[in-house]
């Protein structure tokens, strides 16, 4: 009888070691709802290369808390109504635990109305729109990447010095990123004493940008803001130096409007472009040296700030789940809070109040097709008030 129950008792520890084993190996599955194809699939694929690297170093070691990382991906055209889709798939199809690559800034505020039915996570590793930390906030949305206000702050900055009393016209997408870019570097820009001479805002996808033409010429700036992105800044600065519009125009803009997957196509018009920006390649310490020197090994391609903020997306996840001890949505969302974690920029911080990442902003400068650091920003100084009031 004793015999019986010992081997009885051997084989439920057995079974049960198995089953804790194989729970144990189950991936963290983490949705990537980004654009694979359009005008911003070059966006796309900076935050499938960020990611990949990240989760192929996190795996190698051992995963979050012996856990693989398993990335699945749907592509959300930069469309809100199609991320939605594809994010409810992720969530109730693939049982998802977490979401990110969201680009459009609409796509990451309707895809947050998505994570809260479904009770998850969604972090934006690209989304500039000041909205999305701000009055439309979410208990449930993060933003690891630099705000509009964040990188405006920094090149008023540089503005104010370079070119005191600019005049200054505004070129965006007709869409919230757009919109919210050209509002938050105006507001800036007029703070340091630029004058503002108005705006126009193309479709997304134009294929025309010389119907705006008239109106700026007509205006008569020493400075041109754009936010367009993506193929759109390749058509947009060909047609500017067709016309002869760059001439006497300083060309500043967003952060995403020359990126590292645009620049080559954009050739010598790019040259001067200036803008306040969450990374550079340029930036001088050993894990940022590292990181570059991983990312063109696995891509053949420098990473721009998509690709580096998806990188350390990965790892500010891993920090979370590793401090929450678990994956629970509401575990892992107190962890994220206040959360410190380092990053190829440096170390980074997640403000409790509104869930935006804090971080040192830079201005770079295309000279010779090259993005050249000329001054920063402190993360504190440029991060601006926590205005969500939301929880």
């Amino acid at each position: 009888m004793t015999t019986t129950r010992t081997t009885l008792l051997a084989a439920l520890l057995s079974a049960t070691a198995m089953t804790s084993a194989a729970y144990a190996a189950d991936p963290i599955k983490i949705g990537v709802v980004t654009p694979l194809s359009g005008t911003y699939a070059g966006i796309g694929q900076q935050v499938k290369w960020g990611l990949e690297l990240a989760t192929k170093e996190v795996n190698a070691k051992g995963g979050i808390m012996g856990r693989p990382i398993e990335l699945i991906y749907e592509d959300e055209e930069a469309n809100p109504a199609v991320a939605v889709q594809k994010a409810e798939k992720l969530f109730e199809v693939s049982k998802v635990d977490f979401l990110t690559g969201t680009v459009n800034s609409g796509s990451t505020l309707a895809v947050g109305q998505v994570a809260e039915r479904a009770k998850k996570l969604i972090a934006t590793t690209v989304s500039f729109a000041d909205s999305i930390t701000g009055d439309k906030c979410s208990p449930n949305v993060f933003r690891v990447n630099a705000k509009a206000g964040q990188q405006s702050t920094a090149l008023a900055a540089w503005l104010a010095k370079e070119k005191p009393k600019a005049k200054v016209f505004f070129l965006g997408p007709d869409y919230l990123m757009g919109r919210s870019t050209v509002a938050a570097f105006k507001e800036a820009a007029e703070k340091v004493g630029s004058v503002s001479l108005g705006e126009v805002f193309a479709p997304l996808g134009s294929k025309d940008y010389s119907q705006y033409f008239g109106q700026i010429r007509a205006a008569q700036p020493q400075v041109l803001y754009t936010s367009v992105a993506g193929n759109d800044t390749v058509r947009l600065f060909a047609q500017m130096e067709e016309f002869g519009l760059l001439k006497n125009l300083t060309l500043l803009g967003a952060s995403g409007t020359v990126t590292s997957q645009n620049i080559g196509a954009i050739g010598k018009a790019a040259n001067g472009f200036t803008t306040g920006v969450g990374y550079s390649t340029e930036i001088n310490n050993p894990a940022n040296k590292a990181f570059v020197a991983a990312f063109k090994a696995a891509t053949k391609a420098d990473p721009d700030l998509y690709g580096t903020d998806s990188y350390g997306l990965i790892y500010a996840y891993k920090a979370a789940v590793e401090k929450a001890k678990s994956t629970d949505t509401d575990k892992v969302r107190d962890a994220f809070r206040g959360l410190t974690w380092s990053t190829p920029q440096g170390d980074k911080t997640i403000r409790a109040g509104d869930h935006q990442a804090m971080q040192t902003m830079y201005v770079v400068q295309v000279t010779d097709g090259n993005f050249k650091i000329t001054s920063s920003v402190s993360g504190p100084d440029a991060i601006g008030p926590d205005t969500c009031t939301r929880f």
